[in-house]
């Protein structure tokens, strides 16, 4: 024990003379690193895991209808905030800024989807729904610059950032910015976690409660299905709930997301982290465990207030090890949904498939910008020529992982109603007008260019060069 405390002190006085960052923050770091060396337990224990009942998981079509009356839905709307978590950078698809500045459709990025949705809520019911972005150090500067460009919509946006944490070496313990690595490599983001005190330390957090406001509904600015949802909101405000996280029915897609148990008569996010080796293909089936969570979260602006104060939100610690220079260093960070246990009368609500369409990688992008949906005042909506409740899962290879080497391989992108599944790998590069169906695998011989015709129709092949269409 002793040579933790010794640690700690020492970590103190490194983190003491770091002025890159405030008080608040470096008080936040040392308390995560001492709750990180204290080694609280992270596992639960799997004979206590229940499964939630409907009255802790509710289904989505139990929830009561909206006020049919437009003035009774403006007053639920004045209470609501949406917080869009913006401090992930593009890098994984290739780009350098925020990934909320990805253009998805029709031109349109993630971000003017996000405004136009809002605005068209704010326009029809003469209520001002403001709009939060959390930032992280890395996505501040080019953030306050698009920003600029929705000066004169009919929307309130503000942007704070979440806290800037020193990595740590892991040899020594010591902050990496104290060996010289002052430049961005020295920090990190903790993780979205950081979304409540962040709230709070901004000062945003009282403002919104001096205007009122009492729920936040916050979500990751890549998920395309993450948009206001009266049913839910009428919902908490009906129930007093403080904490509502929506999670979907899981596919074999989805099998390491988080889910809802039931744990010490709590309701409680379990992450595949926590789960105990042996019980690991247990926790992936989607017998036991059918739901995953969309980090889709609505949250008491009070509550918030209460429990930050009262420094009470001591989720889960995740370390994520990295490496800068051939230094080994630990990030440590936290995730919002693991709060969920810490709020009173918290639920989770079945949420259907629609609510979670998240953009990671180009995959992603080719099914939003395909035939298989439509873009309607702002929100990405299915298209019901597509009977199959599934998408279909789409396999690209190394060559499409960057978004503008995705986007100058395909002339147009396919129609893809019809399609199960498909597979590219290798120099293929696809002409206008193609229709995909049913199980395509297009894979190139390595050195071989393969060109898809325009206007080709391709049902159940497999296609490995130019004879084979």
């Amino acid at each position: 024990m002793a040579t933790d405390t010794a640690k700690i002190s020492q970590l103190k006085s490194a983190v003491a003379n770091l002025d890159q960052i405030s008080e608040s923050e470096k008080t936040g770091f040392v308390n995560l690193v001492s709750r990180y060396l204290s080694g609280e337990a992270q596992q639960v224990e799997w004979s206590k895991i229940q499964t939630p009942t409907d009255e802790v998981v509710v289904p989505y079509d139990t929830l009561a209808p909206t006020p049919e009356d437009p003035e009774e839905t403006k007053k639920l709307l004045d209470k609501l905030v949406v917080l869009k978590l913006n401090g992930g950078l593009g890098t994984t698809m290739g780009c350098t800024g925020p990934k909320s500045v990805i253009e998805v459709r029709n031109g349109l990025t993630f971000l003017d989807l996000i405004v136009i949705q809002i605005e068209n809520l704010n326009k029809k019911y003469g209520c001002s729904v403001p709009l939060l972005l959390m930032n992280s150090f890395n996505t501040h500067d080019d953030t306050q610059k698009i920003v600029e460009k929705y000066s004169n919509s009919n929307i309130e946006i503000h942007t704070f950032n979440q806290s800037q944490y020193p990595r740590l070496v892991v040899d020594d313990f010591v902050p990496l910015p104290s060996k010289g690595h002052t430049d961005k490599d020295g920090w990190y983001p903790p993780g979205h976690g950081d979304v409540f005190p962040s709230l709070k330390n901004s000062g945003k957090l009282d403002d919104l409660l001096s205007q009122g406001k009492e729920y936040v509904f916050v979500a990751n600015s890549d998920n395309l299905g993450a948009v206001v949802d009266l049913k839910i909101l009428n919902h908490l405000i009906r129930n007093k709930n403080e904490y509502c996280m929506e999670v979907t029915p899981k596919t074999l897609a989805d099998v390491k997301g988080g889910t809802l148990i039931s744990y010490e008569g709590k309701v409680q996010l379990l992450e595949i982290a926590q789960v105990p080796d042996q019980h690991v293909n247990e926790f992936k089936s989607i017998e036991k465990f059918k739901i995953f969570n969309t980090n889709n979260l609505w949250v008491n602006l009070k509550a918030i207030k209460r429990l930050v104060e009262a420094d009470a939100l001591k989720m889960e610690i995740i370390p994520n090890p990295k490496e800068v220079d051939g230094v080994k260093v630990l990030q440590l960070e936290t995730a919002a949904g693991a709060a969920i246990k810490f709020f009173d009368h918290a639920i989770g609500i079945n949420a259907p498939r629609s609510r979670f369409l998240p953009v990671k990688a180009t995959s992603d992008l080719l099914l939003v910008q395909s035939d298989l949906y439509t873009l309607v005042d702002g929100f990405v909506i299915r298209n019901p020529a597509r009977t199959i409740p599934a998408n279909p899962s789409i396999d690209l290879g190394p060559e499409y992982k960057k978004v503008a080497n995705f986007l100058s391989r395909f002339k147009s992108i396919p129609s893809i109603i019809e399609l199960d599944s498909l597979k590219v790998a290798g120099d293929v590069w696809f002409g206008a007008g193609i229709t995909l169906k049913g199980k395509v695998s297009i894979v190139a011989k390595s050195g071989v260019k393969l060109e898809i015709p325009d206007g080709a129709v391709l049902q159940n092949k497999e296609i490995n060069g130019p004879e084979d269409l």
